[in-house]
């Protein structure tokens, strides 16, 4: 195997690394998602690195992605992760647009949906440094590719789903920015 090669294999690694450290150091732990724990102790999350930073090869990789999904219906999601191309929060919400409307004019309306994450994600309104924008933050631009069908299980037996996201940004905003950049800090450093 060449240098460039071992190099290369080992930065996906450890993004994949990073991003699985966020999901139980972060998700999990906190309970920011609360259908996280199942999936994380059955080994069912799928972390995919895709190196691509061109749209057109994103767009395919994540097609191909949905594919993979419905032929391994034990995978129960994949975390499809891009570190490079969508560092900008901006690009990167202009590529979820298009990819929502693929994943639509590709038949997987009704099938998938993506959550957004992204280490400088910033909700509408809320001030760039807001603690609450942390529960979307991850250590790289992260498409979340979900069942819709497991979805709509978990929602239905979990009381008062409405209130996830409000409990969220209230335990983000208690504990504050500089708690959470450490955080999200140490997911890259255990790596």
């Amino acid at each position: 195997m060449a240098a460039t090669e071992r190099n290369h294999n080992a930065e996906e690694k450890g993004v994949a690394l990073a991003t699985q450290n966020w999901v139980e150091k972060v998700i999990m732990k906190y309970n920011i998602c609360p259908f996280a724990r199942r999936e994380v102790e059955r080994n069912s999350i799928r972390y995919k690195v895709v190196e691509q930073h061109q749209l057109e090869a994103v767009l395919n990789a994540l097609i191909d992605e949905c594919h993979y999904l419905e032929e391994h219906p034990q995978t129960e999601t994949t975390l499809f992760i891009l570190p490079r191309g969508f560092e900008g929060f901006y690009h990167y919400l202009d590529l979820v647009d298009i990819a929502n409307a693929l994943l639509i004019d590709q038949g997987f309306e009704g099938v998938f949906q993506l959550a957004t994450f992204h280490p400088d994600y910033c909700f509408e309104g809320e001030p760039q440094d807001s603690a609450a924008n942390y529960t979307n933050r991850a250590p790289y631009p992260t498409l979340h590719i979900i069942r819709e069908a497991s979805m709509e299980r978990a929602l239905a037996d979990y009381e008062d789903p409405e209130s996830i996201p409000e409990r969220n940004i209230a335990f983000a905003e208690r504990k504050g920015e500089a708690f959470f950049v450490k955080l999200l800090q140490s997911c890259k450093q255990d790596d």
